[in-house]
């Protein structure tokens, strides 16, 4: 997902330069929305694995 995410940024970013502005606005929204999405996937994994760590 994170690759994804950094493919969407590139995309805005390269768009955004040659004046493509519609592509690189939903180009960055879509970025944004997988980058949230992995944040959260990461902070439910993380206190996931220190319950796990705590029942040891």
């Amino acid at each position: 997902m994170l690759k994804w995410m950094l493919i969407f940024l590139v995309v805005a970013l390269i768009s955004g330069a040659l004046g493509f502005t519609g592509i690189a606005g939903v180009a960055a929204g879509i970025a944004k929305v997988l980058f949230y999405i992995f944040v959260v996937l990461f902070i439910i994994a993380l206190v996931m694995g220190f319950g796990a760590m705590g029942r040891r």
